[in-house]
């Protein structure tokens, strides 16, 4: 048999050639590639570069026009009882106190009721009782009052949907379009999309009232997007971030110097090896000495109105609710992309009656405050407000042995369906989309799933959820994963 012969003799004996050869041989042989391998070194050091800048999301931009600005978001921890406040259910009332069909029970997954539990309807007292309010006949309870009076901006989704029924991984599915941690939340993604107006201030802002959320700071993170686009959380007392302000003694241009030196080592190391982190340090560090002046401006509420004041039900100096909502005004008006608002206290798993009562009269005043002061500036055209939960209560009665016994009653987690609503930003107003069975247990007609949206908000942002992507361990990812549909009914 013939000696096998190389089909590539010519290649062959090249790579034998350089195999053999000593090194000044190869310095002499091969002394264009090495220039080039060098010009190559300095193309990708410059890619580099280009790679830092694109993640930080500068360079991206809208696939469409926007119908909204900005976003402030306003998240009721622990989950209200959309049938008490805008679900109204005639035939559950007449059948509160009955035992609940089997399919409400059987099979199905419930946080903490353990027996078959009895239905239960909205109390009949006047201060639970349903209006329709407004010339869109929008149905709100008397609970909220104020809310009431803004009916006609208001556009209800009462058919929301989501995968999980407990709270931490319901949240994170809600915000970032997953159950577990480590994914970008919305407004990460907002600020990678489309970043800010305003480079005195975050792209994307946390106000917190009440303990912070089962699903921590991954509410807010920015997952495996560069951390310049995680959600930075102000404060309404003391630093309004925390270490913003100088130490004891630091004079601004002491910082300033420090703020310079610590830029130019990061620079080098950002030639040297490409990493986008390290450009998301300069930015921050940028960012915290310029906000070390805009920050103290912003939180400084004490220069509105005495009416302003009023209308929300504000105190300046002290931490509620009402001036987050009025601070989130104030964001906006600045250029801030995306404020969040998280409200602690609406998992009412018993005694209903009196703690619901007591959260919405927390809430609805400076809400409905929002709406009308953004309506009265221009600004609600183009600011999307957003009122959700990470899922509803359910038709039936919870007590506090896990039965149905109407004792301190509350209500259970519920996925299947529940009330959320917009205004402002491009959605109709005055408008509700989709309809609940008559126990409001499950959706009727024209049901909205989490990922749809969440690719309606940013639709209205002018972002296509389709092609907001990042490619992260081999492959692209995107807040909608590969779901969600835009609500187009809801849009003006």
């Amino acid at each position: 048999m013939p000696p096998y012969q190389s089909k590539q003799p010519f290649e062959d004996a090249a790579a034998a050639t350089v195999a053999n050869a000593t090194r000044r041989q190869l310095f002499q042989r091969t002394g264009m590639g090495l220039g080039g391998f060098a010009l190559t070194s300095l193309f990708q050091a410059e890619q580099n570069r280009a790679f830092g800048q694109e993640q930080t999301g500068r360079v991206l931009g809208t696939h469409h026009p926007a119908r909204a600005k900005s976003v402030i978001y306003i998240h009721m921890v622990g989950a209200p009882s959309h049938l008490d406040l805008f679900d109204h259910k005639p035939v559950l009332q007449e059948r509160s106190g009955q035992l609940c069909p089997d399919e409400f029970f059987n099979g199905k997954q419930l946080a903490f009721i353990r027996e078959q539990p009895k239905l239960f309807g909205t109390p009949t007292d006047q201060a639970f009782q349903f209006q329709r309010c407004g010339e869109s006949g929008a149905e709100i309870s008397n609970l909220m009052p104020n809310l009431q009076s803004v009916a006609d901006e208001l556009c209800f989704i009462k058919t929301l949907h989501t995968d999980q029924f407990n709270h931490a991984p319901a949240q994170m599915f809600l915000l970032s379009g997953f159950e577990r941690f480590g994914r970008p939340s919305i407004g990460s993604w907002v600020s990678y999309g489309i970043g800010s107006e305003n480079k005195n201030l975050p792209d994307f802002v946390t106000l917190i009232t009440g303990q912070v959320l089962g699903a921590g700071n991954s509410a807010w993170g920015s997952g495996f997007l560069p951390t310049v686009h995680q959600g930075i959380e102000f404060r309404s007392q003391g630093d309004p971030v925390l270490f913003l302000s100088n130490p004891e003694g630091m004079q601004p241009s002491d910082r300033r110097k420090v703020v310079d030196a610590v830029k130019d080592l990061n620079a080098l190391r950002l030639d040297d090896v490409g990493d986008p982190e390290i450009s998301t340090r300069i930015s921050q560090y940028e960012m915290a000495y310029r906000m070390q002046t805009s920050v103290p401006e912003l939180m400084n509420i004490d220069d509105e109105t005495a009416e302003v004041h009023q209308m929300y039900g504000t105190k300046p100096g002290k931490t509620s609710f009402a001036n987050n909502c009025l601070l989130a005004r104030r964001l906006v008006e600045r250029g801030v992309r995306f404020v969040q608002l998280f409200d602690q206290g609406w998992d009412h798993h018993g005694n209903i009656v009196n703690r619901l009562s007591a959260k919405t009269k927390e809430v609805d005043q400076p809400i409905a405050a929002l709406i009308k002061d953004l309506k009265q500036r221009g600004m609600l055209d183009d600011t999307l407000v957003v009122w959700a939960a990470e899922f509803g209560r359910t038709p039936m009665a919870q007590a506090s042995n896990g039965g149905g016994t109407p004792t301190k009653v509350g209500r259970d987690h519920h996925k299947e369906a529940f009330t959320i609503w917009m205004a402002g930003g491009g959605t109709k107003s005055g408008h509700t989309h989709g309809m609940t069975d008559e126990l409001g247990y499950g959706i009727a007609e024209d049901g909205v799933h989490v990922h749809d949206l969440n690719a309606t908000i940013l639709h209205l942002l002018g972002i296509d959820h389709e092609r907001l992507t990042f490619r992260y361990q081999g492959r692209q990812f995107r807040l909608t994963d590969v779901h969600g549909n835009v609500v187009n009914d809801i849009i003006s």
